[in-house]
């Protein structure tokens, strides 16, 4: 299936999976949009009029939302959040369609104040293959080392968590399509899910995050929401109950 201008197969998937394209979207926001700072911009620290410094704008409003006081704890969440958003458009894309949206960090504005699917706006649509050295080259590669690497200079967050953080996010992605496909009958979409994530996480720096037993995920690092005031453990934590250690402990 070619990719169509809207990328309407991802909306049945839910929020986190939808991306939208500018072209569609001149009633719906798509004008701002186009003034919004690039995430290439965002991961090298360039600011925009619209929202200066996103890295930092994105970090203050997720610990503003969590009422933490910890800025490292703040970066950990906001980083999986953005990962689970880019892991569930491209795994949806690549299952759905057998192609690839080119989402390199140049074409995606991204609105670091707003609420999922207008967190991020695709400016031009240019197709690439759906396989899983795709998808890592596109999401590994593209994204999340550069986002790594900022958060890591200026929160001091691991490089372990925040892999951990990937994986974990890529392991639910798979999990909801997962779930929509047996809900709809789609054995195809299923089986394909289950391919293109097992091979990506044969990927070294996806290898090592955690434990996978059919859908489950028990991840070997934590993502520090037990620090979150009322926070407690997510579900695929490495933790069976939340450590009462130092403020740098699981952060590898």
């Amino acid at each position: 299936m070619d990719l169509d201008p809207e990328l309407a197969a991802l909306r049945p998937l839910g929020g986190f999976f939808v991306l939208r394209t500018l072209p569609d979207a001149a009633g719906a926001g798509g004008a701002g949009a186009r003034r919004l700072p690039s995430l290439a911009d965002a991961y090298a620290g360039m600011t925009s009029d619209v929202c200066p410094d996103p890295v930092t704008a994105r970090v203050t409003a997720v610990a503003e939302r969590l009422r933490t006081a910890e800025p490292r704890v703040a970066a950990s969440i906001a980083q999986q959040g953005l990962a689970a958003r880019l892991w569930s458009a491209a795994l949806g894309c690549a299952v759905l369609y057998g192609a690839l949206p080119d989402l390199d960090p140049r074409l995606l504005r991204w609105d670091a104040l707003a609420a999922v699917p207008d967190d991020l706006w695709l400016t031009e649509l240019r197709p690439l293959p759906g396989d899983a050295a795709t998808l890592a080259d596109t999401v590994l590669h593209g994204h999340l080392e550069p986002l790594a690497a900022a958060l890591g200079a200026r929160y001091g967050v691991a490089a372990g968590l925040l892999r951990g953080n990937a994986g974990s996010a890529l392991a639910a992605a798979a999990r909801e399509l997962s779930r929509w496909a047996r809900a709809h009958g789609r054995t195809d979409v299923a089986a394909r899910t289950r391919g293109l994530t097992d091979r990506l996480f044969a990927h070294p720096q996806l290898s090592a995050t955690g434990v996978r037993t059919g859908p489950a995920f028990r991840r070997r690092s934590c993502c520090l929401y037990y620090r979150v005031p009322g926070g407690g453990l997510c579900g695929d934590c490495c933790f069976t109950r939340p450590p009462r250690s130092s403020p740098g402990a699981a952060s590898g």
